[in-house]
Parts: C-alpha cells; sequence; structure tokens
C-alpha cells in the first residue's frame, strides 16, 4: 500500500542525495551510497515514531532510491528539458533546490507512469515552497506547468 506520507518523504529523501551529488559534490555513485545514513538523518529531523518508523521506512527509501537513480540514469534528457524550459535561466545559474526538485519531478513525470500528474507536480511545488526561496514555488510550477501541458499525450492520462 502507497502512502502519501511515504512518497512526500521518498521525494525529500531523493533530494537530498541528488542535493548532495550536485551542490555536496560528491557525485551520483557516493550520494546513492550514503542513501541509508541521508535517511537515517532525514528520520531524525523528521522526528518519526517508532511505529511509523518500521511502517514507512522501506517504501520511503525504495521510493527515494528509484527516483535518484530514475534521474541519474536518465540527467542529460531531464537537465535538457529544464534548460528548455527554463527561459532564460541557465542550469547552472539556478538555486540548487530548485534544480534539483525539477530533476525528480520531471523524472518521476516522464519515467514513472503510476504516479497522478497532479500529485507529481503538487508536491514539487510544495517542497519548493519549504525548502527553496521565495520564488521557488512559482518557478517550480511554471515550468512543471508548461512541461505537462506540451506533454499531455506522452505522459497522460493516469
Amino acid at each position: 500500500m502507497k502512502t502519501a506520507g511515504a512518497r512526500r518523504k521518498a521525494r525529500e529523501l531523493a533530494l537530498s542525495i541528488l542535493f548532495a551529488a550536485d551542490v555536496g559534490g560528491v557525485g551520483p555513485g557516493k550520494a546513492m551510497a550514503e542513501a541509508d545514513h541521508t535517511l537515517s538523518v532525514l528520520l531524525e529531523v523528521w522526528d518519526v515514531g517508532e511505529d511509523e518508523k518500521r511502517k514507512l521506512v522501506a517504501e520511503i527509501e525504495d521510493y527515494g532510491r528509484r527516483l535518484a537513480d530514475i534521474y541519474f540514469r536518465s540527467a542529460p534528457q531531464v537537465d535538457q528539458l529544464i534548460n528548455e524550459y527554463s527561459h532564460e535561466w541557465a542550469l547552472d545559474r539556478m538555486p540548487g533546490i530548485d534544480r534539483n526538485l525539477l530533476r525528480i519531478a520531471l523524472a518521476e513525470l516522464m519515467f514513472c507512469p503510476d504516479v497522478p500528474v497532479s500529485a507529481a507536480i503538487n508536491e514539487a511545488v510544495e517542497l519548493a515552497k519549504e525548502y527553496g526561496g521565495a520564488e521557488s514555488g512559482k518557478f517550480v510550477n511554471g515550468i512543471l506547468g508548461a512541461f505537462a501541458r506540451d506533454h499531455q499525450s506522452s505522459i497522460a492520462p493516469r
């Protein structure tokens, strides 16, 4: 059974993995290898109770790793799309949170047909508001919304 809370936390794990690889400079291999440690730290930050931890940790880890792996395997394609849709914003000039949330959401939209389009976009926007700057939510929403409109036939219906 997939739970909304587990998927949200899994996206945060994927964000942490991508952020470490990208901004932290550790690279994809090391970031993935350290995912267990990253999840342990996140569980402390989230203040997850023991019951919830037992129920959700496997789902969080599996889906978080899956999203990060999907991005790493399709990075050139996903990054090209971000460049196309982020008019006048070079990928390397974007805030690291925004860039990596876009990577996760686009990978999810393109390669996870079991995830509703609106859920992938809404989660990315909410995470951008939580972790990004003042305009991050609008920026992420604009790019993902434009992508979804332009690619309706290939990503919908779900």
